[in-house]
């Protein structure tokens, strides 16, 4: 079994060498994924009407979806990200070492900056801004507390743990 890369108009999807991506992932049109990056099982990457960049290591875990809207924002997601389990991404952009939590939704035009945290389960309406240091919950989402300095070590570990963990699959599966 081997993920299904396609072209969209055109444009195919631009992946780094090393790079993981996941025998049953689906990665779709205008998208760029970074070196070190994983994209785990039955994730769907859909840039079919704008962009949808994915930087170096930055973790996509499984059953998560990245869309876009066709008359404004793409899907940009940083380096050093995670994304948890069964999260949807839309139009959003998410900054370096930023961390989004299992079945989180982050809506069009929204923010989450480098260091800061939604929880799992939380809905980031659209447009907006989830500042550095701070953790978001809830539905909708709204400001709970100020990281500690071992959250935000955390999030960059998550990283790091999950680079090493998409390069055993990796070597796994050819």
């Amino acid at each position: 079994m081997t993920a299904l890369i396609l072209p969209h108009h055109g444009i195919m999807p631009k992946i780094d060498d090393s790079a993981f991506i996941a025998p049953n992932a689906a990665i779709i049109g205008d998208v760029e994924i970074g070196a070190g990056a994983s994209i785990w099982f039955s994730c769907t990457l859909r840039g079919d009407v704008n962009v949808i960049r994915v930087g170096a290591r930055t973790n996509i875990q499984d059953g998560t979806i990245l869309h876009v809207q066709s008359y404004g924002h793409g899907c940009f997601v940083g380096e050093d990200v995670t994304v948890g389990h069964a999260a949807l991404l839309h139009a959003c952009t998410l900054e370096d070492r930023s961390f989004v939590g299992m079945q989180a939704c982050v809506m069009d035009g929204a923010v989450v900056e480098t260091h800061a945290m939604v929880a799992a389960g939380s809905l980031v309406t659209p447009g907006k801004r989830v500042p550095a240091g701070q953790l978001w919950a809830g539905r909708p989402a709204r400001y709970v507390r100020d990281l500690s300095a071992e959250d935000i070590a955390e999030i960059s570990a998550s990283a790091a743990r999950y680079v090493q963990n998409a390069d055993s699959h990796k070597q796994a599966y050819g």
